[in-house]
Formats: C-alpha cells, structure tokens, sequence
C-alpha cells in the first residue's frame, strides 16, 4: 500500500494493528521474522576474480590476445610485450571502474538512521534501526535520521530535510492532516521517508513501510535492476574491431594464396602474411582511446569536472539531451529578495540600491514603510551570521537578513533597540510566525510615536493569510485602508513569474500582551509590504543553454520544485520560449500513457514535481527516440537515472555519496557551464580518435596494397616481414598517441552532436582512407617499379623508406579536416612534432647504421636516392593538403550562397 497519507491516524493505526503507545515486545519480534530486517538488501555480487576475468571478453581484446600469440610464434617478443601491456592496462582500468560502480549501493545504505527511538511496551527505547518494524511509533526530534517511511501523527513545527530524495530545495513544513489525493512524494507532507532529516521541531509518527519497501529501498531497487548503458565510442569500436579483422584475416589468405601460387616461398609467404595482420590491426588504438581520454580527463578536473569513468569523457560529444536538476546546477542555490510591494509601489531590488545609495531616513515620511519593512525582516529573523561573515540559517531567512543589513538595518544593530521578547513560531495550517520586539531605543520609524507603545510585533506569513488579518496598510500618506485587490493582483503576478511571495505586517502593544494565542495577536495588522523571493539563475548559465542549442543539444529542465518556478527561471534561462508550453509536471506524466509520452518527450523542456521512478522513465524514454542523455542531479532520488543515463553527471558540493557513485562525471562546482566546457573536451576527444583510426587505417591499408598489387603486377614481394613489423611499431606508436594531444577543430561547438547510430568512418572517413591508402600504395609500387627498371639494386631499401616517411606525411596532413598544416603550425603540437622527428632519426638509423642493415636488411642510400625517397613520399602529403584546400575553397562559396 502507498496511499497512507489519505488515511487519516485512526485507520493507519487500524490497518498496522497498533496503537499510539507503540508495539509490544513480543509484537515486534514476530513483524521482524514476517517482514525481515529495516535495511537496504544487494543482489549477489561478482567476485573480484570474476570481475577481472569479464574485462577480458570484448572482441578487440581477444584479437589483440591472438595478435600477441603470433607475433611470439614469429619471434617478434617486442610486439608480444606491446601487447600484453596493452591489453592488462585495459582489463585493470575495466576493473576499477567496476569496483567503485559497486559502491553506490553501499553508500545509500549508509543513509539509514543507525538508531530510532520508538516505543515498545509503552516505554520509549532506542533501539537499532535494523529492528524497526511496520507499527513502530517513532518519535523524530531535530538532527535525527528517519529510520523508516512514517505515517506522521504528531508535529510541533516540525520540518524535514528531503532534497536527498525529492529535489525540493527547502525543509519541509509537516503536518497531519490526511491528504484527499494520489499526490507526488513531494507533496505528502503528512509522510516523513527513510532516509531524510529532521531538521526542525520535533514530531511522532508510525511506521508503515521498512527496507526494501520503503521510498528509499525502491530506489535501492532501481539502481541495481539498470544496467549501465556502454558508451557510443565502446559501440563503434567493438562494431569496428570486428569488421576489421574478418577483412585483415581475408586480404591475408588472399596474399598468402597469390604469393605461393606466383612461386614464392611458402615460410616466407606465411610469414608476410602473419606480419600483414600484426600490422593491420591497430593494437595501438586501445592504448590511444585509454590516453585520450584519461588526458581529457585530467585537463577536465581543472575546469571543475571530475571524470569517475574514463568512456564518459568521449560521451560527451555525442550528448543530444542534458537532463539537468535546477536547484545549485542552474541556479546559485541560495534565496535572493527580487522585488518589494511597499508604500503602493513595486520595487527591483536594483532600483533600492540605485535610489538609496546611502540609507533611508526614517523621519522621512516618503521612506517611513521601507522603514519599518526593513526593520522587520532584520529583527523578526532567526537567521545569525557566524565569525567569517557567512550567514546560516533557513534560506528564506537568510534573504531577508541579508536585504535588510545591505540597506542599513543590520540584525546585530537592530536587536539593540528591539530585543526580541517573545514569538509564535511557524506554523503550517496558520502559515505565518510572530515576533515580539520591546522598544528600548529612539525610533521614529513606526505610525504611531505613542510613548504607551512599548512593544511591536511583526508577523510574516502568506500574503493571502495576512490580507484576512489587517485592517490597514503602512503608505507615506500613513495609514490607508487595505486595497485588497490591488495587493492580490501584485501577489498574484509575483507568483506567476515564479517568485517565492513572503508578507510582512506589524501591531503596536502597550506591553507583551498575556494572551499569545495566534487567534488573539495575529489580527488588527498593518501590511507593511510583500516581498518576493528566487533562487536565482547562475549569471553564467544563460551562455552555456545558448551555445548548447548552437551546439545542437537540448537542455532539459528537471526538479521537484513547483511548476510556477521551473516555468520562470527555464524561461530567464532560454530553455523555454515565452510561448512555449513545454512543461509537464509529476502528476500529469504519471496520468500519461506511455505511447503518448514517448511521442512528446522531444518537444518536452520542463518536468516539474517529478518522482524518482519518472525521472527514470524520461531517460529511457528519450534513449528509446535514438537520444544519448546526460543527467544531471545531486539527490538519491537521481541515482537511478544517473546509471541509466549515457552519462551520469553527479554535484561534487550537494551531492550524496550515492549519486556520486552511480555516476560517471563529478561537477565539482554543481556549475550546469561546466557540463558545456566538457562537452567541447569530449567532441575533442573523439574527433583525436577519428584521426588516429584515420592514421592508422590508412597507413595498413598502405602496407596492405603495397603488398597485395605487387604480385598482380609481376613485381617480386616489395617487403619483408621484418620491414612491415618495424613500421608498424614506429608509425602506429609515438606519431598516433600524439594525435591524442591535438587541439579542438575550431567552430567545433557549431556542429550538431553525432548520430547514435552513425558509424565511426562516417563524414567521408572511410572513403578518405581507402583513397589514401590506395595512393601511397601506388606511390610505394611506382618507387619499386622504378628503381628496378633503373637496375637500382637498393629497391628494397627504397620501397621501406618511402612507405615510412609517406605515413609521416600521412600523419602531419590529417591534425585538422579543414585547416592547412602550414596555417597551424609545425609546433602547435609539440608531441606530435617531437614523434615525427624520432621517427625519421629511427628511419634513417635502420639505413645508415650497419648493425641495423643487418637485422632489417637494408642498405644505405645514396644522397640522391634518399632525395627521391624524400620527394616520392610526400606526395600524400600533398595530395591531402590539396583535398583540404578544395573542401575550404566549396565551403566559402556554400556560405558567401546562403548569405
């Protein structure tokens, strides 16, 4: 059952079988055994060995297992060794992350109270929290932990900390009162869950629900039945390992078969062969992906996010939905005055600052209500500031506290004049508090200058509740008849724009009256004005929605705050047009059918009042569109989607631990501006893989038509094993790892996000490396053909050099798809630089170095022939320049067309 808060007291207790004094001993233990202990239970896990083991599955590993055997069978130990790390550093740092996603369950078990008070036999006892059972009475005191889903049946001001679990921003006020409708878990006020804080007052309630059937334990529930979503980089790249090695194992038995039938060897054929597939599988491109992303990684904790799980980094770039909470992330998370209704007028807070720079005189009967306003959100406040000036409190009182000391009436100065002598606290059915003040000091600020009035109490509440109770209203013509439709009207509008409405009225006393009844003193008031509250946007924020729309992403608003609110500040953000009715609240979407739903979900930008299971269901149902999500959030009520989600972004400052563990990237300054810069890191990061898979690619297939048009050309076998073995091991290394340090093509957040189904050679990439590789294989050919027509007998020698230095060339073209090298820069990245002139020192070592002729089979060039080797291969070089020169020159024309 999960609709106690529309039963009134009598029936929960009716329905548990127990009474307000609590369970029996005897009672309690017979529950324990029928509904088993009050705590968060975990499916069985895997073992560490086990774990371990599973980092070994994916198909690129096996290739690159079966590519290390071979190279040992052949005696290349060097590339065994390559490989074997290779593979271990993927399986340890697989691993690890597996690890810590097992945490998140603990860390939401570390949420339970470890001890309650409840009462058995009639006698109150703390007892572990463990051995709370439905029928428990549960007394809840400040600073406690709910032990358990609770009926509430007794509060006295009574508030509950539940941003944890609903994303409301503020405490909530209890109350008892049985509530008529199936309302989201934020609006059941008569309910207090597992899992949250009192933080206020004191109150009794009995339990209804423990462990796993708690609000708390669904949760537990959903974050161990998803399953995290592997990642679009993890997707292609398994696509694409294991097209690439059904074509490798192909194009080698074809070399193979060709080479014997022509009369070659067949031990050397075999091995040229065996060579060709080491070769021709990138064993590199693991490592690359792995330094890629763990030096994006380490470049976005600088900018304030922290990556937990290195494929997030990549993700990112791929992001079409960011689902973000509102309160911290959007917005500052603290509550600021807007506008203030006083003297008949309203006021921006801007407009006080500029109009007053200097004070208010309060013998200024023009400035007589601001007075008097002032003064009562100063010293009718509980809010203190501590010793480093920061001020605690509830945050609508910190507003005011802070308001007012900007404008002259600082609380520590205030209460000198007016000490506080007696109050009736907040109260949820009253909604309103007083406070009694005596007048010790000289103040004029008040309409009546009576000495008999000794004493002044203010009372703030909701504007329509103090409307009922005064009789006039505090204007600079001085006291005037409430115009009770003008003030309805500004309230009304204030609301409607999302801002949080407070009334503030005041009553003159001879002396502290003996009666303090609400009915007694909370009437005959006099408005003094309204004043109106946000949490409002980070300054900041408003650029990054902007440049994720100019990014192609949509920004998604969603929290458990009221509808009003979410509709004001997406509207100042830009998520929401002013026309726009893409809204929808908790109880709506949960009314919704499916169908319905998922034919909306893209056209919808705001979800208000939502539960945790909604949130859940708005990542999947945007990923059922083909939409790769982010979602943000802080509470545990997020955690559940954080895992779903393409990528979980956590709050490093208001998030829980569990949300923390359940995601893959920390926002370690809950900056929504952060989560954009990211996404620039992550289209980097990608775009740096594209071009090592286009590197890499494009130099085997090199090797392989080298290799492959040689027979069919009645050309003797242009390489040897050796030759194949060494380029591979001095191109695909140094050169291609640096590519990992390439800088963002520019207008690279002008572009859409990829398609989630889109193929890692898509734009063109496939069709460049086949192009690519077929021209450096001619070349390699033509620099064969040549040399032995011209009965040059270091042909050889020559085909390896030119096949080496065109994969430099290759290399250097290929740092941006548009811009020239030349325009770039040689030193604009430095690594890449450093790798290109290793690798040529190397080159020419295995040439001119005798011991190395030796072991390669080379011979050293003439000056000339190093010069042809040199001209020859930079024709790729070229060549591509020429095609990026052709590609810019057709953009500038398309955009000088549209303009």
């Amino acid at each position: 059952m999960n609709r106690w808060h529309q039963m009134d007291s009598g029936e929960v207790l009716e329905a548990l079988r127990t009474s307000d004094q609590g369970l029996s001993s005897d009672s309690a233990t017979i529950l324990l055994k029928q509904f088993g202990p009050n705590q968060l239970e975990e499916k069985q896990k895997k073992t560490m060995i086990m774990m371990f083991l599973d980092q070994f599955k994916d198909f690129m590993i096996l290739v690159l297992i079966a590519a290390a055997i071979i190279s040992g069978v052949i005696g290349e130990l060097s590339d065994t060794i390559a490989i074997v790390v290779i593979v271990a550093l993927n399986a340890v740092i697989g691993f690890v992350q597996e690890f810590r996603a097992e945490k998140a369950l603990a860390a939401l078990k570390k949420m339970a109270a470890p001890t309650a008070n409840v009462f058995r036999d009639g006698v109150l006892a703390s007892i572990p929290s463990e051995q709370v059972v439905p029928g428990d009475i549960v007394l809840l005191e400040a600073g406690a932990v709910v032990p358990a889903d609770l009926r509430l049946l007794e509060v006295h001001q009574l508030k509950v900390e539940e941003a944890a679990l609903t994303g409301e921003s503020v405490p909530v006020e209890k109350e008892v009162a049985t509530l008529p409708d199936d309302m989201p878990i934020a609006d059941r006020k008569n309910m207090a869950f597992k899992g949250t804080i009192a933080s206020y007052g004191r109150g009794k309630g009995v339990v209804v629900t423990t462990g796993m059937r708690t609000e708390l334990g669904r949760i537990a529930t959903m974050l161990q039945e998803e399953e995290e979503v592997k990642t679009p980089l993890q997707k292609r790249l398994a696509r694409f390992s294991k097209n690439l090695a059904v074509i490798v194992l192909i194009i080698c038995a074809i070399v193979f078969g060709v080479g014997v039938l022509r009369g070659e060897p067949v031990l050397l054929m075999f091995l040229t062969a065996i060579s060709l597939a080491v070769a021709a599988i990138p064993e590199a491109l693991p490592a690359v992906v792995t330094i890629s992303l763990a030096l994006g990684a380490r470049k976005l904790v600088k900018q304030n996010a922290l990556i937990r799980k290195l494929p997030a980094v990549e993700t990112l770039g791929s992001v079409t939905f960011i689902c973000s909470d509102k309160t911290g992330t959007l917005t500052q998370n603290k509550m600021r005055v807007e506008e203030i209704y006083a003297g008949n007028s309203v006021m921006k807070t801007e407009e006080l600052r500029t109009n007053v720079p200097e004070g208010y005189d309060c013998n200024n009967p023009t400035e007589i209500t601001f007075c008097n306003l002032f003064l009562g959100m100063a010293i009718s406040n509980d809010a203190v500031a501590g010793g480093d000036g920061t001020v605690m409190g509830d945050p609508t009182e910190t507003a005011l506290y802070t308001f007012a000391r900007e404008r002259g009436f600082a609380k520590e100065e205030m209460v000198k004049s007016f000490p506080r002598v007696s109050e009736i606290p907040f109260d949820s059915e009253r909604k309103c508090m007083t406070t009694f003040h005596e007048i010790t000091g000289e103040w004029q600020g008040f309409q009546s200058k009576s000495d008999t009035m000794r004493v002044i109490s203010f009372t703030k509440g909701a504007a329509e509740v103090l409307l009922a109770r005064s009789g006039s209203v505090l204007t600079s013509d001085g006291l005037q008849p409430v115009d009770h439709e003008e003030i309805n009207s500004v309230n009304e509008r204030m609301a409607s724009d999302g801002l949080r409405v407070l009334c503030i009225a005041m009553r003159h006393w001879p002396e502290l009256p003996d009666n303090l009844s609400p009915e007694y003193v909370e009437k005959e008031l006099t408005i003094l004005g309204l004043i109106a509250m946000i949490d409002p946007p980070r300054e900041e924020v408003k650029d990054a929605v902007t440049l994720c729309k100019t990014a192609g992403i949509t920004p998604v608003m969603i929290t458990g705050d009221h509808p009003v609110t979410a509709r004001a500040i997406a509207r100042q953000l830009g998520i929401v047009g002013d026309g726009m009715k893409a809204i929808i609240n908790g109880r709506d979407l949960e009314a919704m059918p499916l169908e319905e739903f998922e034919e909306k979900v893209e056209h919808l930008r705001v979800y208000a009042r939502v539960a945790p299971e909604q949130k859940l269901k708005i990542v999947k149902a945007l990923q059922d569109k083909n939409q790769f999500v982010a979602m943000t959030g802080d509470g545990v009520n997020d955690a559940p989607a954080l895992k779903r989600a393409d990528i979980g972004i956590a709050m490093g400052i208001t998030g829980t631990d569990v949300s923390k563990e359940a995601s893959h990237m920390v926002l370690l300054d809950d900056n929504f501006a952060t989560i954009v810069r990211a996404v620039k890191e992550g289209r980097r990061i990608f775009d740096n893989i594209r071009k090592f898979i286009q590197y890499t690619m494009t130099s085997n297939s090199g090797e392989i038509w080298t290799i492959f048009l040689a027979p069919f050309l009645g050309l003797p076998i242009p390489l040897l094993p050796i030759h194949i073995l060494w380029i591979n091991l001095v191109t695909d290394g140094l050169p291609g790892l640096a590519l990992a340090a390439e800088s963002a093509e520019k207008g690279i957040m002008n572009r859409p996000p990829r398609q989630p189904q889109e193929s890692i050679f898509a734009g063109g990439l496939g069709v460049r490396i086949f192009l690519v590789g077929l021209l450096m294989g001619f070349v390699c050919i033509f620099t064969q053909a040549w040399s032995i027509r011209t009965g040059d007998v270091h042909w050889q020698t020559m085909v390896f050099t030119v096949l080496c230095l065109s994969q430099m060339g290759n290399v250097l073209a290929l740092r941006s798809e548009s811009e020239s090298l030349f325009k770039q820069g040689m030193l604009s990245n430095k690594p890449l630089f450093g790798a290109f002139l290793l690798t040529l020192v190397l080159q020419l070592a295995t040439i001119y170095i005798p011991v190395l002729n030796k072991v390669f089979k080379t011979h050293p060039l003439s000056f000339w022939e190093l010069m042809i080797a040199f001209g020859l291969s930079s024709i790729v070089f070229f060549a591509m320049e020429t095609e990026k020169l052709i590609r810019r020159m057709r953009n500038k024309k398309a955009m000088a067309a549209l303009s």
